[in-house]
C-alpha cells in the first residue's frame, strides 16, 4: 500500500514498476492503492510489477482489508471493497481487535468464453486443447474477475514451469493474456498449486488462481467443493458454495513499513 498526497493517476503505472523492481526498488509482485469509494467502504486498485492493472487480486485484497481495518479507515465487519471486478464482501476473523484471518466472498466464477476471455465456443471451457512449445495440454478456463488457465499435472519435476508459464500467458487463445495455474491433485480435499501470474510471472501465491483451480478441479471431477490449496507462500482454504459463490479464507501479515525518499519518486 502506498500513500502520497501529490500522486496522480497517470503516475500509478510507472510507480508500480519502480517500487516493485527487486534491485532498484522495494521489490514486490504488485502495488496496492487505497482509494475512497462511492460503492463500498473503500476502493482497491492494484498494479502488477510490469505496470499493468489487473481486475482483482485475491491475496492483495486480504492485505488491503487488514491494512484499512488496522489503520482505522474502515471499522465495518464485514467490509465491502470496490474493485475492477465489482464490490466484494470480506469477513474479518478477529481475536479481540486483532485480525487473524480474512474470508472473502470472491463472487461467482465466470465460464463464458467471451467474458473470460478465451477463444472458442465451448462453455464451460473444460478439457480444451492448448499447444505450446511443441507440447499439448488440456486446460480449463475460468474467470474470477480475471482470466485463469488451469492445467492439471502429474508432477512438477518434469514441468518446464518458467517457459510454459510465460508462453501460455501470452498464447493467442487468450486475448487479454491469462494467469496460469499448474495443479497437482493430492486428494479430493487437497491440491498443490504453482502459479504464473499475468504481468508478474512466478509468484508465491494467487488467491483468484486458487479459487479458479478449485472450481476447475470440481468441474473436472478431480476435487470436492471445499479444498485446501497448498502454495509456496502458504495455504488457502477455498469453498465453492451451493450459492455458486467462491469463498477464500487465508491470512494477511505485515512484513515491514518504511518511508520513501522524495527524490525516488
Amino acid at each position: 500500500q502506498f500513500h502520497h498526497q501529490n500522486l496522480k493517476e497517470e503516475d500509478y503505472e510507472g510507480l508500480a514498476k519502480k517500487l516493485c523492481h527487486r534491485q532498484f526498488g522495494i521489490g514486490g509482485d504488485g502495488l496496492i492503492l487505497v482509494l475512497p469509494s462511492e460503492k463500498g467502504d473503500a476502493k482497491m486498485r492494484i498494479f502488477n510489477a510490469d505496470g499493468s492493472e489487473p481486475e482483482m487480486c485475491g491475496n492483495g485484497i486480504r492485505c488491503f482489508a487488514l491494512y484499512v481495518y488496522d489503520q482505522g479507515y474502515v471499522k465495518n465487519n464485514p467490509l465491502k471493497v470496490e474493485t475492477l471486478a465489482g464490490v466484494l464482501t470480506l469477513n474479518l476473523i478477529l481475536e479481540g481487535e486483532k485480525v487473524t484471518g480474512i474470508r472473502v466472498d470472491m463472487g461467482e466464477p465466470i465460464f463464458s468464453p467471451e467474458l473470460i476471455p478465451v477463444q472458442g465456443d465451448q462453455e464451460p471451457v473444460v478439457g480444451a486443447k492448448l499447444e505450446v512449445n511443441g507440447e499439448e495440454f488440456e486446460f480449463t478456463a475460468v474467470s474470477m474477475g480475471n482470466p485463469h488457465c488451469v492445467i492439471f499435472v502429474e508432477d512438477y519435476e518434469s514441468l518446464d514451469f518458467e517457459n510454459l508459464g510465460s508462453a501460455i500467458e501470452k498464447h493467442p487463445l487468450f486475448p487479454n493474456r491469462t494467469n496460469v495455474e499448474f495443479i497437482q491433485i493430492n486428494s479430493p480435499q487437497e491440491i498443490t498449486m504453482k502459479v504464473w501470474e499475468r504481468g508478474s510471472g512466478p509468484t508465491l501465491a494467487c488467491g483468484t488462481g486458487a479459487c479458479a483451480s478449485v472450481v476447475a478441479g470440481s468441474l473436472n471431477g478431480k476435487t470436492e467443493r471445499q479444498v485446501t490449496v497448498h502454495l509456496p507462500g502458504g495455504d488457502l482454504f477455498i469453498e465453492w458454495g451451493e450459492d455458486n459463490h467462491v469463498y477464500m479464507t487465508g491470512p494477511a501479515t505485515y512484513v515491514f513499513k518504511g518511508v520513501l525518499l522524495e527524490n525516488f519518486l
